[in-house]
């Protein structure tokens, strides 16, 4: 999990929490210095604190669920499997010659049932999100992935797979490779899996790259994620031509998980810790465990072909709306 004792990295509305807790900090090394007993006042201001943290993340807009989705201390995919499963051996390789970083998967042991997890991985630094792509797979990635999906059918294991990318990777070389083969390739091809599938979003989820690995019986996501068609920037791009009405977008798109659970799209919203995932991911990983074992359990109940009509219908379902005539 993501290391805690570095200095931590502060969103613009986490400001005022932050300076509430460093007066506290301040207070409790005076009354130190001077040997003087300021408890009740302490935890006072602590209590404070906490009220303060619930009112900021239980009424963030759209555009501020981004930035935490986005917040680079957030758990990753690498991040949830070590924590979550009891044994864990990675597959690389997409058999054509290529291992895409961006894209991580392999067998692993939930609760002591062999599975196979995947997912989109980002980078901690600079340095290791050029290495990851920052999260945006070339077509080997999606070719990786299918062929890890392929093998957990043929060995009746569970799929789960974490959805946390921008994007695909849009570059000139990925289009040469085949890109949008490779996503509808994967679209088509997990419609026809037998095996439970289960999809968390666990940061941001973005387009087509999202869904390349999207297609499952249960779609999760947790509270501050975000799940969504374009980037709120490159639709205000395309709409405005004014990248500053990203925010805008964002609201207009329904990207965040409480939109999506009234849309019928999301199947179950998991609740972050408060502050947001980043802020406990020992805590976060405990949550997607106990929801993943238990739509597990719900899914194990069913055949293969149930499971195949669950999903078909689930997505034939996406985007049905009546028109009314006044």
């Amino acid at each position: 999990m993501p290391t805690l004792d570095r200095k931590p990295i502060l969103l613009d509305f986490e400001k005022p929490l932050a300076e509430l807790e460093s007066r506290i900090g301040q207070i409790r090394e005076l009354a130190e210095e001077n040997d003087v007993d300021v408890t009740e006042q302490i935890r006072h201001l602590e209590a404070k604190a906490v009220q303060l943290r619930q009112e900021i993340f239980s009424s963030l807009s759209a555009a501020q669920r981004l930035q935490v989705a986005r917040h680079p201390r957030r758990p990753s995919t690498f991040d949830y499997i070590q924590a979550i499963s009891d044994e864990w051996m990675e597959l690389h390789g997409d058999r054509g010659g290529y291992d895409d970083p961006a894209v991580v998967g392999g067998v692993a042991r939930l609760d002591g049932r062999p599975v196979m997890m995947l997912g989109q991985q980002k980078g901690r630094d600079t340095k290791d999100n050029i290495t990851r792509n920052f999260g945006m797979a070339s077509p080997s990635g999606y070719r990786k992935a299918m062929r890890l999906m392929e093998h957990a059918n043929r060995f009746s294991m569970p799929i789960l797979t974490f959805i946390d990318t921008p994007g695909a990777y849009a570059g000139l070389s990925a289009e040469e490779l085949g890109q949008g083969e490779a996503i509808a390739y994967n679209l088509r091809e997990m419609f026809r899996l037998d095996v439970p599938i289960i999809c968390t979003v666990i940061g941001e989820g973005g387009s087509g790259g999202a869904l390349g690995i999207g297609v499952g019986d249960r779609l999760m996501m947790f509270e501050h994620s975000v799940y969504t068609v374009a980037t709120p920037e490159a639709c205000a791009a395309i709409l405005w031509r004014d990248m500053s009405k990203a925010h805008q977008a964002a609201e207009a798109l329904k990207i965040t998980a409480a939109d999506l659970k009234g849309l019928g799209i999301l199947d179950e919203l998991l609740t972050e810790p408060i502050g947001g995932a980043h802020s406990d991911p020992l805590k976060a990983a405990e949550i997607l465990k106990k929801a993943l074992l238990r739509n597990l359990s719900e899914l194990d109940q069913m055949t293969g072909q149930q499971r195949r009509e669950l999903r078909y219908q689930k997505f034939r379902s996406i985007g049905v709306f009546a028109e009314v005539t006044a």
